[in-house]
């Protein structure tokens, strides 16, 4: 990461994270996990967060959970907090964009000198 600094936000200092377990599952030599912390996951919550609403709006199985003592309410809000999530990631990836726009203009001033 250090090598490739150039291309991490500092906002989101040791964004990535690699490890190499010694001791492996069953059947494998060797066990690795990768964690990244990138505004790319956006994607997918609003894939979920698409995939809810339709369901929600036909009240599928919605049932099971109110029989068991949940309120609808509860999943109107965790619609709106994953929204919320999803406008998050997309105001810090839109950051990034304009924050990249601004050292090309600056690249494109030094040129024109």
């Amino acid at each position: 990461q250090n090598k490739n600094s150039s291309y991490f936000v500092e906002w989101i200092p040791n964004n990535i994270k690699a490890s190499v377990c010694d001791i492996p599952p069953k059947g494998l030599k060797m066990s690795t996990t990768f964690i990244g912390n990138s505004t790319a996951i956006q994607e997918m919550f609003k894939r979920v967060s698409e995939q809810f609403t339709a369901m929600f709006r036909r009240k599928a199985f919605l049932h099971w959970y109110t029989g068991e003592g949940m309120d609808e309410m509860e999943f109107t809000e965790a619609e709106s907090n994953m929204n919320d999530l999803v406008s998050e990631y997309q105001q810090y990836q839109d950051a990034t964009a304009e924050e990249e726009g601004e050292f090309d203009e600056d690249e494109d001033m030094e040129e024109m000198m």
